[in-house]
Formats: C-alpha cells, sequence, structure tokens
C-alpha cells in the first residue's frame, strides 16, 4: 500500500512538472502540432509550426520566468518569511504570466495565425485569470485546471476539427486523477480544490476557444 501511494505521488509529482497552467498553451499547441497529420492541416510548413510554437513558449514560459526570477532576486533579500507567505507577493508569477499571454496574443494576431491557434492563448487567459481571482482566497489547484483545459481543449477541437477525441481524453482523465490524487495525497489540496480547479479549467477552454 506504501508502495502505490508513494508511485503515485512521485508520478504526480513529474507529471505536474510538466502540466502546470502556466505551460498549458504550450502542451496544447503541441497537441494540435500532433493532430496536425489528422486533417488538411498537415499542408502548413514545418517552420511555419516550429515558428508558432516558438513565439507561443516564448512569450507565455521563457519571458515569465525570467522576470519572475528576475524580481524575486531582486526583492528576496528585502522580505521576511511572514511576507513570502502572503498571497499578494504568491500572486506575482501570475501577474507576469498574464502579462506575456496578452504579448502573445498580440505577437500571434500580428502574424496572421489561424484563429483557433490563438484561441489556445485566450482561452487559458481565461482560466488564469479566474484562478488568479480565486486564489486571493481559496487555494484552488491550478495544476487540474490546466489539466482540465487539456481536456477542454480537446473536446473544443474535436467540434471544429471533426476528430474523435476519445483516446486523447483517455490519456488525460488519467493524468488528471494522478494529479489530483497525488495533490490530495501530500495534503496540499482538498477534494474540492481538485475538482473546482478542473472544472474551470475545463469550461474555462471550451468557452475560450469555442467563443473567442
Amino acid at each position: 500500500m506504501k508502495i502505490g501511494r508513494k508511485s503515485i505521488i512521485y508520478t504526480a509529482r513529474l507529471v505536474s512538472l510538466v502540466l502546470t497552467s502556466f505551460y498549458l498553451p504550450l502542451v496544447c499547441v503541441l497537441v494540435l502540432t500532433a493532430l496536425f497529420t489528422l486533417s488538411y492541416l498537415s499542408l502548413l510548413p514545418l517552420p511555419y509550426k516550429l515558428t508558432v510554437l516558438a513565439v507561443v513558449a516564448i512569450f507565455t514560459i521563457v519571458l515569465p520566468l525570467f522576470f519572475v526570477i528576475t524580481h524575486l532576486a531582486f526583492r528576496l533579500e528585502r522580505w521576511t518569511a511572514r511576507e513570502l507567505g502572503q498571497k499578494s507577493l504568491r500572486m506575482v508569477p501570475y501577474v507576469f504570466s498574464l502579462a506575456g499571454y496578452g504579448s502573445c496574443v498580440w505577437v500571434l494576431q500580428s502574424m496572421n495565425v489561424f484563429h483557433f491557434i490563438l484561441s489556445i492563448v485566450i482561452a487559458t487567459m481565461i482560466v488564469q485569470i479566474a484562478c488568479t481571482i480565486i486564489h486571493l482566497w481559496w487555494n484552488i489547484s491550478t495544476h487540474t485546471a490546466a489539466i482540465g483545459g487539456i481536456a477542454g481543449a480537446l473536446v473544443a477541437f474535436a467540434e471544429i476539427l471533426g476528430f474523435n477525441p476519445v483516446w486523447w481524453l483517455c490519456v488525460t482523465l488519467m493524468l488528471a486523477g494522478i494529479l489530483g490524487s497525488g495533490s490530495m495525497m501530500v495534503r496540499q489540496h482538498t477534494l474540492p480544490q481538485v475538482v473546482a480547479g478542473f472544472g474551470i479549467g475545463f469550461f474555462g477552454a471550451v468557452a475560450g476557444i469555442i467563443i473567442f
């Protein structure tokens, strides 16, 4: 029983390194790139795909991470242990991340990329804004929000592109179960926080992709 518990926790930690809300746009674009081979989107040239992936990675991961590290390095010596625990200071990564998403939307629009690619970033912004607001008073799970966003994106794009998402959803739900179980086992989140995170991610992604 102990081995099973530890295995789930270690696996959840490993998966959480990739499937965080901050990496959600890149993960979704990568999944779409894999799906390109299943439709007319396979006609897109490889350099174009790599350029889009690079833009998304730079503005949603690299630049926000750079500014967060720079900000922390500048402020760390001035913060006390009590100040580091304040929720307002823990909002810093979310603020830089949202700024990166806004810049990414602007750059992708200037590149005239397909709207459904642009909608991924917009959907992620919706999920991030919702999680940021809720996180001010409740420790909602952003990891399950991220995996919920991937599930929502799969459902939305299955409707738009006309493919069967069953196997993709099975894998996604399995990863969601691992993340949620591991998070509760280490007492990082409760069941309502895990479920709420997944729901916000799922419906936020569906709304962002289909409506916008």
